[in-house]
């Protein structure tokens, strides 16, 4: 018998060759974005054919969203108001543009805008800042005009580095800010009568979390 290794009956397959199977930044359809994030955790969002990897959550981020959630669930929940997600649900700008909000929040009374892969809109979403330069600039100003043009009424934003929760509420076609909140004062949403947030208690959570 020989003792020769057996020749393998294919070329190996390396990862830059896996790359040619994908489309360019700028030329994803959103049929190909959506079958390429559905069934994964990949933080991937959809702007003009081009795809934005969000950066991987911290701790101090999951916290704070976990947090939100359960605060903005609980109170939805109990009052059978809508839906409320966090991190996962898509929500579609418009044709091309596609985002992936930390906590949203869509009335009853709007569920016709559900689809099991991507959301046409929501009433509330809220983002929570991650330390990367890049998402600061896409929440404050790039989302800022996303959301604004979806029309989604109200917008938060949780800076755990400026310890600061603005809310936005959607006057025409533009944001206004409807209150800027430090810890020690509470957070109020203008859209759902009666949701607050503590945000001494918001920001507390990640108070223990080591660097």
């Amino acid at each position: 018998m020989s003792s020769q290794p057996i020749a393998p009956t294919h070329e190996p397959e390396y990862a830059w060759e896996l790359a040619t199977l994908y489309p360019e930044q700028g030329g994803w359809s959103e049929a190909e974005y959506l079958d390429l994030t559905d069934g994964t955790n990949r933080r991937i969002e959809f702007v003009d054919g081009r795809l934005e990897f969000l950066p991987m959550p911290t701790e101090i981020h999951e916290a704070l969203v976990q947090f939100l959630f359960m605060a903005l669930y609980q109170f939805v929940d109990h009052r059978k108001f809508g839906k409320v997600y966090f991190n996962g649900i898509r929500v579609r700008i418009r044709p091309g543009k596609t985002r992936l909000p930390d906590v949203l929040f869509l009335h009853k009374d709007h569920f016709h805008v559900r689809h099991n892969r991507v959301w046409d809109g929501a009433d509330l979403v809220m983002e929570v800042v991650s330390d990367d330069p890049k998402d600061r600039i896409r929440d404050y100003e790039q989302k800022f005009v996303d959301y604004a043009e979806a029309k989604i009424s109200e917008y938060w934003i949780i800076d755990p580095e400026r310890r600061l929760v603005t809310i936005y509420q959607l006057q025409g076609e533009k944001y206004v800010v409807h209150g800027e909140y430090l810890p020690g004062q509470q957070a109020n949403s203008a859209l759902i009568e009666g949701f607050v947030v503590d945000v001494l208690a918001l920001f507390a959570v990640a108070e223990d979390i080591p660097e």
